[in-house]
């Protein structure tokens, strides 16, 4: 496959980036900075983002705002949508980036496990927050683990881990099921209603970030930063498929991951979901659940019987 580098010019276009600080995040705040974008950097830390801000071409030209959001705590995500809206500009892309992988049980005040929360459930009420102001996409980060998820509607009432013995690594997995379940019933919605607003989904595969520096174990943290450096691509690399999906003209609910082998390595191409991922009856039962933890959703979307949809075995 042809190598892509082509990011279309993007002066005029404003993106927002969760967990842009670092990572893959950063790197495509690079490239869009680097085509002309106005680019805003939402990141838990806010002192490492306005250090991150410098690096992003533009940053000298008032082209990018370091903004400080936490996506584990709810008050954080609208308190940021607030002060958005209340600016009265427009958003034509938001690339829901952040994520951590391997952390301790821990859960929200809502009673959700810290890798669903921070993964899914806070990108769940930014995007419904931020709807109003979006004119473009949506992109959704998924993972190749997602796969591995064995994620049912039974669970998502034990969504703190409770009933279930903790395991990180599962719970990583079930929040990127999540984000490709939302991915497709986020893109069914909106069509639904007539939005121009598209969702699509984009996974980096194999690369080199720093997701791992989260665990809290020292052991654990090394390996997989190690491992990832080992078989990983590098970061600038694994950021074109979010790129991409974020700049192409792209038909909503696309996917896109690296071409290679087990969708690891290489240039953006079309990525593949699970049979689970692509559940009809198990991506309405989250949202549904997601609606009531957070009260927030879209209006209009919902339509009688999709509660009726058979639960394929995924």
């Amino acid at each position: 496959m042809r190598a892509w580098t082509a990011v279309p010019p993007q002066s005029g276009r404003r993106f927002v980036i969760t967990g842009a600080n670092s990572g893959v995040g950063l790197s495509a705040a690079r490239i869009l900075g680097s085509r002309g974008a106005h680019v805003v950097l939402a990141c838990r830390n806010e002192e490492k983002a306005v250090v991150a801000a410098r690096s992003v071409p533009g940053y000298d030209q008032g082209r990018v705002e370091p903004r400080q959001l936490d996506l584990a705590d709810l008050d954080s995500v609208h308190r940021f949508a607030e002060e958005l809206a209340a600016e009265g500009r427009g958003i034509d892309v938001l690339i829901n980036n952040a994520g951590v992988l391997g952390v301790p049980h821990r859960v929200t005040p809502e009673g959700v496990e810290m890798h669903f929360a921070t993964n899914y459930l806070g990108h769940f009420v930014l995007t419904v927050l931020l709807m109003p102001q979006l004119h473009d996409r949506v992109v959704v980060t998924g993972s190749r683990e997602h796969r591995s998820s064995r994620l049912t509607v039974a669970d998502l009432d034990d969504l703190g881990w409770q009933r279930r013995p903790y395991r990180p690594f599962a719970a990583y997995c079930d929040s990127k099921l999540a984000d490709l379940l939302f991915l497709g019933e986020l893109d069914r919605r909106l069509r639904a209603v007539g939005s121009p607003v598209r969702a699509v989904g984009a996974h980096p595969g194999s690369t080199a970030s720093a997701i791992t520096q989260g665990t809290g174990h020292p052991l654990v943290t090394a390996v997989g930063s190690f491992g990832h450096r080992l078989v990983g691509m590098p970061v600038w690399r694994g950021a074109l498929t979010t790129v991409y999906a974020a700049t192409m003209d792209i038909d909503g609910n696309s996917y896109i991951g690296p071409h290679g082998r087990w969708e690891m390595w290489g240039w953006p191409a079309p990525a593949r979901r699970s049979r689970r991922a692509q559940d009809a009856a198990l991506a309405t039962a989250l949202w549904r659940r997601s609606v009531a933890l957070t009260d927030v959703d879209l209006p209009g979307t919902d339509h009688p019987g999709e509660t009726d949809r058979p639960i394929t075995a995924g």
